[in-house]
């Protein structure tokens, strides 16, 4: 059994993380602004971003850094100066495992990182999914992902193993995208954004974790994406989740383009962009999805 370091490991996707690594016997340590009482298996240990503070000590004793940091992208209207915040949160949180490694790595041998398919533009003419290999587009998520990615190449330097993750839409139960999706059927309204023809390219969480998992056992680098194999589009998603919650009780709702725009300003863009991305490199490594179909997904989700 490892031992584990996360970073952001009080948000979505750590938690799950945590709860699936300590069912295997893994020791994890949080790494936290407000460090608090563990459990069997879990503990904190400090650091602040803002101020360039870490307990390295915690970090060198792990085997492995799983780094999940970073401002919600979705979480507040994009100003330039939240825009600043979401690209520092990374590249700054980067900059501070760096340095701490750079002095000592200890044990530390793999470093797994989030990243995001925001890397990726609006889908291309000739219809064919991104692949990891694609170069990162030029609006801010893209040079965002870029800035992200590369904050921590240097880590392979210090013969440190690290793996990338560009993680699509988040499906869960307990908050992220998927929530925001729910809301309107509260009032019997399934809202399809804009045409409803944009591609999502989503994951079920419990996938995404199983890959960070995977990518801890096998000997992989690079940049992977984390999405499953069957997209949807918007419409699509929408229908079939309406479908799963109220049965036949309810009306689709069209949300025109200009009304996002209005309320999510340039955030807009991203919830009306078409982004189609390639699971492959991922299976071809032996990853196998326990819900490579958003039908099997959402039955997971509306019975658990």
């Amino acid at each position: 059994m490892s031992k584990i370091c996360i970073t952001g490991g009080t948000g979505l996707i750590g938690k799950r993380l945590t709860e699936l690594l300590s069912a295997q016997g893994h020791e994890v340590i949080i790494l936290s602004r407000s460090p608090k009482s563990g459990s069997a298996g879990v503990t904190y240990a400090q650091w602040n971003v803002e101020q360039q503070m870490i307990d390295a000590e915690a970090v060198r004793k792990c085997d492995a850094v799983i780094h999940l940091a970073g401002a919600g992208v979705a979480e507040k209207r994009w100003t330039a100066k939240r825009k600043q915040e979401i690209l520092k949160s990374r590249t700054q949180s980067s900059t501070l495992l760096l340095k701490a490694l750079r002095e000592d790595k200890g044990n530390v041998s793999t470093i797994l990182s989030a990243s995001a398919i925001g890397w990726y533009g609006p889908d291309r003419a000739d219809g064919k999914p991104f692949v990891e290999s694609d170069n990162a587009y030029s609006d801010f998520l893209g040079e965002t992902c870029l800035q992200w990615e590369q904050s921590l190449e240097p880590l392979e330097q210090l013969g440190i193993r690290l793996v990338k993750l560009r993680t699509g839409i988040v499906l869960s139960n307990d908050g992220g995208a998927f929530a925001e999706f729910k809301k309107p059927l509260r009032f019997g309204l399934a809202a399809i954004l804009g045409t409803g023809k944009q591609i999502i390219s989503w994951i079920h969480i419990d996938d995404l974790c199983r890959i960070y998992m995977h990518a801890l056992d096998n000997n992989i680098k690079g940049s992977y994406n984390a999405v499953a194999p069957k997209p949807v589009d918007n419409k699509t998603l929408t229908v079939e989740l309406a479908k799963k919650i109220k049965g036949n009780a309810f009306i689709t709702v069209p949300v025109p383009s200009f009304v996002l725009k209005i309320v999510l300003g340039e955030m807009s863009i991203e919830v009306l962009k078409s982004t189609t991305v390639s699971a492959e490199k991922i299976q071809q490594t032996g990853f196998q999805f326990l819900y490579p179909s958003l039908d099997a997904a959402l039955n997971e989700m509306v019975t658990s």
